[in-house]
């Protein structure tokens, strides 16, 4: 009888916890300069939130690399993979921004809303992206293989 928490199930659970306790200090850093940026200074709101973003790539790397995924052994190409997965990360983020910006109705609240569902949709898909991709685990790989995202 197969249990439902899989080792791989554990695993992702496991990254996924120590994903967020890095990430909060993280995006709580990017988050308050992209406000303070776009609400308190007025700045257009996506520059806001790209020097936002670009104050945390440097910190969130290292993080994923000592303490998120620290038992993986990242591949050689890791820090190539990882400027990928956030420049896909970040396009998703501003697509998501820009849709909000249409949706929502203005004002200061709608203005944080908006820049609150862009984290959300970056966070996550940066998660999945370093999981599956960036430092994939592959115990039997023991060269610089490309493998599918997916695999475990």
């Amino acid at each position: 009888m197969t249990t439902f928490l899989t080792p791989a199930r554990r695993e992702l659970l496991v990254s996924a916890l120590r994903y967020g306790v890095a990430g909060v200090a993280n995006t709580l850093v990017g988050l308050s300069v992209i406000l303070g940026l776009d609400v308190g200074l007025g700045l257009d709101p996506h520059l806001a939130n790209a020097v936002g973003y670009a104050v945390g790539i440097c910190v969130s790397f290292a993080l994923s690399k000592f303490f998120v995924f620290k038992a993986r052994r990242p591949k050689p190409r890791a820090p190539l993979r990882y400027a990928v997965a956030v420049t896909f990360a970040f396009a998703i983020n501003q697509g998501v921004l820009s849709l909000a910006h249409l949706l929502f109705p203005t004002g200061r609240i709608w203005d944080i809303a908006a820049q609150g569902a862009a984290v959300v949709s970056y966070t996550g898909t940066l998660f999945l992206l370093t999981h599956y991709w960036v430092f994939a685990h592959h115990p039997d790989d023991a060269s610089d293989k490309d493998a599918a995202p997916w695999t475990a």
